[in-house]
C-alpha cells in the first residue's frame, strides 16, 4: 500500500508549489504484508513531457530510517508549468531473494536450489536476446543484458562452491537496477498529485515599496503638491542600486474627495491634503485610470520600462474597494452593501473606521463583479504589470479569488499575486492553498528567539507543517499600516536586526521606504501607525543626504541584497536549518544548496538584543552544513571581512554599536595547492 503522500494539498485537489531547479521532497508510507523487499521510485511528469515524446523521470525513493516504512526522495523540476507526480510500489524479488540466499548459504540450506531461483530471477531480468555481443569479458563494458546473462550462469555453475558463486554474482548484483525488464512483482501505484512550477519571482525576490507621489512632491503657495510618474521614476535607480529585484506601488488610481481623510486620519482634510491611495475613485476614474496628479496611462508605462531596464520589476496594488466617489458606486449601486437608513455601509474594523472607503459585497453579481475584476487585471498587465499585491484579500470570499486566479493562470501564468492577508492562520492558508503565490506571514510580530525559531521552522516546514508545500512567505519588515514596536527606540541597531533576520532567512523579503532611514516614531505610545503616516500626506525624504551623512541602512541592504543574489543557498525556504547558541539573545541558522560548483553554505549568527552586546556559543549541526563532526573548516566573513578557522563549537561577541550579525560562507580548508573563494563575496 502507498499511503500518506507528502506534499498532497487538499487531497489532491490543490497542486504543491515549486520553481524550477527547487528541491522538492516526496515521501509516502509503503508496506504491505509479509516479509518481502519492497521498493518504491517518484514517477515525475512535467510540461508536454507526454506530447514531446519525452519519458517521464523516475527518482528511487529510499527509506530513511530503517523499519519505518516511511520512503522519500527529492526531485527538481526544471521547467515552468504544471507538473505531477506518483509514486510507484513493488515487492522487489530479486532484493528479496539476495537477502534470503545470503542466510541460506551460510547455513548451508538448499543451497543449489537457492542459486537456481536466482538464475531464474536473472533470466527474468535480461528478457529476450537482443543481439547483445555476449562475448566481452569486464563488467564495466558489458550490455546490462550481458551482465545478467553472465550472472545466471555462474549461479548454474555446479563446478564451483555456492558460496563462490554468490559472492561473484554479489559483486556486480547493482546491474539488476538497470536490467532491460528489471523485476518488479505486486506493482502499485498512486494517485498523480499535480505539482504547480511557477518562475523564480514566485519564491525568490527583494521587495521595495514606496509612494510615487511623495517622490518630487514640493511646496508651491504654502501647499504641498504632488509628485508624479516622471519624478519618481528618478528614484529607480537608488532601488535597483540597493540590489531590489521588485517595486511595489500602493494604488496609484484617482482618489475621492467625499469624507476624504487628513493628515493623521483625521476626518476633515485640510486644503492640498491627497487623502489616501486606498480610497479609490473619483469623476476621474476608477481601477483603471491613472491619478492625474500623478500623470497619464503614458506615465505609467515609461515607469514600468524604466524600471525593467535596470531590471526592477513594477507590482501594484490591487484593492477592490471604492471611495464614495467612485464610477461603479452609481453604476453598480447593487454591488455595495446598504444600511438600515439605505446609506452604502463604510469600511469598518474596530476600533479602525473609513469613512472614505466603501467595501464590495461580493455575493450580489459575482459573475458581472469577476469579469469587471477580470478586465482591470487584464488592463494593468497590458501596461507591463506582472506582479499584483492584493490588499485585504481575507474580507473577500474565498471562490472570488479561486476563480479569478484560475482565469489568469490559464492565459499568463508569470502572472504573480501576492496576499497581504494578515488575519488568522486557516484563512492566511487556504488564500495561499487556492493560487496565491506570496503571502505576508506573522513575521512581523515574532521578536524573541524562541518565537522567531518556532515560526521560521513552521513558515520552512521543519517540522512537518504542511503550510511549506504550498505557502511561500515575503517577509516584509515594516508597512505603511505598520510600525512594529520593535522598531520604536531601537535605534539603527533594531532596523538591521530585521534586515538581516529577514534578507537571510527567508528568499523574499520587503521594506517600505523610509525604513532605511530608522523613521520610527508612532502616532501614540504602544501604536503601530507612524506619526504622519503617509498614506494620509506626501512625505519626501532627502536619502541621498541621510546617505552620505552615515544616517542610511542602505549600505548594509544593499550588502544583502548582493550576498542573496550570489548564494543559491538564500534562493530556498525549506532548506533553513537552526543552530545552538547557550544565550537566548544569540540566534543562529543556515542555509546550505548543492550546486555544479559544490556546497554552497551560508551560516548566520545574529544579536537580537538592540542595546547591549551579546556572547554565545554556537554549537553547529556539522551533519546539517554537510560536515564531518569533528571536521574544522575555514569561513568567510563577509560583513566584517576576513577569513577565519572555525569547528564545531565557537565563541561569538556581537555588539549592536558596531555590527549586529557574522554573515560567514564555509569554505572547506583547501588542499595543498588548492584555491579557496575568498573575494568574490566581497
Amino acid at each position: 500500500m502507498v499511503t500518506g503522500i507528502r506534499p498532497q494539498v487538499d487531497g489532491g485537489a490543490r497542486a504543491a508549489r515549486a520553481v524550477p531547479g527547487e528541491e522538492v521532497e516526496i515521501s509516502a508510507t509503503v508496506f504491505r504484508d509479509g516479509h518481502d523487499i519492497i521498493a518504491a521510485e517518484v514517477v515525475l511528469s512535467g510540461p508536454g513531457r507526454r506530447r514531446s515524446g519525452r519519458r517521464d523521470r523516475r527518482i528511487p525513493m529510499t527509506e530513511k530510517v530503517r523499519g519505518t516504512d516511511r520512503f522519500t526522495a527529492t526531485v527538481v523540476p526544471d521547467a515552468e508549468g504544471s507538473w505531477t507526480y506518483r509514486i510507484e510500489a513493488w515487492t522487489d524479488p530479486a532484493a528479496t531473494w539476495l537477502r534470503a540466499a545470503r542466510a541460506k548459504i551460510a547455513a548451508g540450506v538448499e543451497p543449489e536450489l537457492t542459486l537456481l531461483e536466482g538464475a531464474l530471477l536473472l533470466d527474468r531480468a535480461a528478457g529476450p536476446a537482443d543481439g547483445a555481443d555476449n562475448n566481452t569479458s569486464q563488467y564495466a563494458t558489458d550490455h546490462p543484458r550481458d551482465v545478467l546473462v553472465k550472472l545466471a550462469d555462474i549461479l548454474r555453475d555446479p563446478s564451483r562452491p555456492p558460496a563462490e558463486r554468490l559472492a561473484e554474482a554479489e559483486h556486480a548484483w547493482s546491474a539488476v537496477a538497470s536490467a532491460p525488464c528489471p523485476p518488479r512483482d505486486h506493482v502499485t501505484s498512486g494517485p498523480a498529485l499535480p505539482l504547480q512550477v511557477d518562475r523564480e519571482r514566485a519564491l525568490f525576490g527583494s521587495w521595495y515599496e514606496f509612494f510615487p507621489r511623495s517622490e518630487g512632491a514640493r511646496t508651491v503657495d504654502g501647499v504641498m503638491r504632488s509628485g508624479t510618474l516622471r519624478t519618481a521614476a528618478e528614484r529607480l535607480d537608488a532601488v535597483a542600486a540597493m540590489g531590489f529585484d521588485v517595486v511595489y506601488l500602493p494604488p496609484v488610481h484617482p482618489i475621492g474627495t467625499t469624507h476624504r481623510k487628513g493628515r493623521g486620519n483625521s476626518l476633515t482634510a485640510a486644503p492640498g491634503d491627497p487623502g489616501s491611495p486606498w480610497a479609490i475613485g473619483s469623476p476621474d476614474g476608477g481601477h483603471d485610470a491613472v491619478h492625474p496628479d500623478l500623470g497619464t496611462l503614458d506615465d505609467f508605462r515609461a515607469f514600468v520600462d524604466r524600471a525593467r531596464s535596470l531590471g526592477l520589476e513594477v507590482a501594484l496594488d490591487f484593492a477592490l474597494q471604492c471611495s464614495p466617489d467612485h464610477p461603479w458606486v452609481t453604476e453598480h449601486p447593487e454591488w455595495f452593501a446598504h444600511r438600515a437608513d439605505g446609506s452604502v455601509a463604510f469600511a469598518e474594523n474596530p476600533p479602525k473606521r473609513y469613512q472614505d472607503i466603501y467595501p464590495i459585497d461580493f455575493d450580489t453579481d459575482p459573475d458581472g463583479i469577476h469579469r469587471e475584476c477580470l478586465r482591470v487585471l487584464r488592463h494593468w498587465m497590458d501596461q507591463g504589470v506582472r506582479i499584483f499585491r492584493v490588499d485585504n484579500p481575507h474580507t473577500k470570499p474565498l471562490f472570488f479569488w479561486d476563480r479569478l486566479l484560475a482565469d489568469i493562470r490559464a492565459t499568463d501564468p508569470d502572472v504573480l499575486f501576492l496576499s497581504e492577508a494578515f488575519t488568522r492562520p486557516p484563512m492566511l492558508r487556504s488564500l495561499a492553498r487556492i493560487g496565491f503565490h506570496q503571502s505576508y506571514t506573522y513575521f512581523t510580530w515574532r521578536t524573541g528567539k524562541g518565537e522567531v525559531e518556532t515560526y521560521l521552522r513552521e513558515l520552512a516546514g521543519l517540522d512537518g507543517d504542511p503550510a511549506a508545500e504550498y505557502l511561500r512567505p515575503n517577509l516584509f519588515v515594516n508597512t505603511p499600516d505598520i510600525l512594529p514596536g520593535n522598531l520604536v527606540g531601537g535605534g539603527r541597531a533594531a532596523f538591521a536586526i530585521r534586515a538581516v533576520l529577514a534578507a537571510m532567512a527567508g528568499p523574499t523579503w520587503g521594506v517600505y521606504a523610509g525604513y532605511e532611514l530608522y523613521e520610527a516614531e508612532p502616532a501614540a505610545e504602544g501604536s503601530e501607525e507612524y506619526r504622519d503616516s503617509e498614506k494620509y500626506q506626501y512625505r519626501p525624504r532627502e536619502f541621498a543626504a541621510a546617505e552620505a551623512a552615515g544616517r542610511s541602512l542602505a549600505p548594509l541592504i544593499t550588502r544583502l541584497n548582493r550576498l542573496r543574489r550570489r548564494h543559491p543557498a538564500l534562493r530556498r525556504l525549506r532548506n533553513l536549518r537552526f543552530h545552538s547558541t547557550d544565550n537566548d539573545q544569540v540566534i543562529c541558522f543556515s542555509k546550505r544548496a548543492v550546486t555544479e560548483d559544490g556546497d554552497d553554505r551560508v551560516l548566520v549568527v545574529l544579536n537580537l538584543d538592540p542595546h547591549h552586546a551579546q556572547r554565545a556559543r554556537v554549537t553547529l549541526d556539522t551533519a546539517a552544513l554537510g560536515l564531518g563532526p569533528a571536521e574544522t573548516f575555514m569561513v568567510q566573513d563577509v560583513l566584517g571581512g576576513g577569513d577565519h578557522r572555525w569547528g564545531r563549537v565557537n565563541e561569538v561577541r556581537l555588539d549592536p554599536r558596531g555590527r549586529v550579525a557574522r554573515i560567514l560562507v564555509i569554505r572547506p580548508i583547501a588542499a595543498p595547492g588548492g584555491h579557496g573563494r575568498k573575494a568574490a563575496d566581497r
